[in-house]
């Protein structure tokens, strides 16, 4: 029964750490990353439509991105979507490509993005704590209405926390490596 709580609880957060990657591609260090690009949204034929729909984003060379569109007539929208989508990247055409140089971070470019680094990393640790809060609160009414004793609800609470510790841990160990892809010259 208890089992119960524990597994949506542990689904949740492997959830959580799965969205946390996510954002951490779309955090810009200092080398190219198509990934760069997977929020950019077009507006293509008035539809708000992800770019990697309708386009091939590679990484020919590591400090520039490629973006062949499908649909040639999309590239004045694929590259006003690259500005508006504020990455600091500045997108260029010659009418079949669009093309972006991925400039050289500069050390305050890279301190701010730490912060945002951070800032997300927090989310998420926040997020991974607001399962474990809800896991508890599980088990809490289970005890009042009878199906577990005291013992066991200690003991269930600290599997909860066991599983917020490895996950938090996990957060952490990918914000370390994303800071030191961050801070590599």
């Amino acid at each position: 029964m208890y089992l119960e709580i524990h597994k949506t609880a542990e689904e949740k957060m492997k959830k959580t750490v799965k969205v946390f990657q996510d954002e951490l591609k779309s955090i810009r260090a200092g080398r190219a990353n198509p990934s760069l690009l997977d929020r950019v949204m077009v507006n293509y034929y008035g539809t708000p439509t992800p770019l990697k729909q309708i386009s091939n984003v590679s990484a020919p060379e590591p400090r520039s991105l490629l973006i062949q569109p499908w649909d040639a007539s999309a590239i004045a929208d694929i590259e006003k979507a690259i500005q508006v989508a504020d990455l600091g990247l500045n997108p260029s055409n010659d009418g079949k490509v669009v093309r972006i140089s991925i400039p050289q971070l500069t050390e305050e470019r890279r301190k701010d993005i730490i912060k945002v680094l951070k800032k997300v990393t927090e989310e998420a640790k926040v997020a991974i704590r607001n399962e474990r809060r809800d896991a508890n609160d599980g088990l809490k009414k289970m005890e009042k209405a009878g199906d577990l004793t005291e013992d066991d609800l200690k003991l269930a609470e600290d599997q909860v926390q066991k599983l917020t510790d490895k996950y938090i841990e996990e957060i952490e160990k990918l914000r370390v490596k994303k800071e030191e892809e961050i801070m590599e010259v």
